[in-house]
């Protein structure tokens, strides 16, 4: 995180609903920080509430600018029902288990961010289309245009929903175990990282032998990158 506070205009406002109570020095309310999160994450999770109970739905999403996209199908009760709706959508990714000398003292190396908006659902077919096409060119650039262009039926069969970004923060661990002043204790203390990352492809079954693995997607698995 950085050690000076971004011009205001490059942060999310802080309100009661965004303040970081706990470890705040962890935290941040910068765009940068929060997008950072937000695009490393493969995976996010949404949460709202219909007829007063809470739901939780883990989701693929994609970015542009302050607004977040995701996608779903459009026989989702929960889908239908959150158009115009507050939602909190969280992101994670775990970095590492800290080990320290004690067992209180032990923690995990994490980044994390919460963001507040309204969920709205895309009806125009085009513009559903080409929010999907964006879609699969974040995580598989230039992917969209070597596959069979979608029928009119697929479209209609997905939603796609999105929410600008009202408010967001994020918090980042990083590091060793903060107990070096315990460093007589005999006990193996430090990091045991953790990392999620593409590996090998594995080829369709049906897939003929004379189609080889894009260079592009082979780049992709080489780089460690999830996206």
């Amino acid at each position: 995180m950085p050690d000076v506070e971004p011009e205001l205009d490059t942060r999310y406002p802080k309100t009661e609903r965004s303040r970081i109570r706990r470890e705040h020095h962890l935290g941040s309310y910068a765009r940068a920080d929060v997008h950072a999160v937000l695009d490393a994450s493969p995976l996010c999770h949404i949460g709202y509430v219909i007829d007063g109970a809470p739901y939780v739905t883990p989701t693929l999403h994609w970015r542009k600018g302050d607004r977040v996209y995701w996608h779903g199908s459009v026989g989702s009760r929960f889908l239908r029902q959150v158009d115009g709706a507050p939602v909190c959508l969280t992101c994670s990714l775990v970095d590492g288990y800290v080990l320290a000398r004690s067992a209180l003292n032990h923690a995990v190396n994490y980044r994390s961010a919460m963001l507040f908006g309204t969920a709205h659902v895309m009806d125009g077919l085009e513009e559903k289309a080409e929010a999907l096409r964006d879609f699969t060119d974040d995580l598989f650039p230039g992917r969209w245009d070597t596959l069979r262009p979608m029928t009119e039926r697929e479209v209609k069969a997905t939603s796609v929903l999105w929410m600008d970004i009202e408010e967001a923060t994020v918090k980042v661990r990083a590091g060793p175990p903060t107990d070096a002043a315990e460093s007589d204790v005999p006990v193996w203390a430090g990091v045991l990282p953790m990392r999620t990352m593409l590996t090998s492809a594995q080829p369709a079954p049906e897939l003929p032998t004379t189609i080889e693995l894009p260079e592009s997607l082979a780049t992709l698995i080489a780089s460690g990158r999830l996206r």
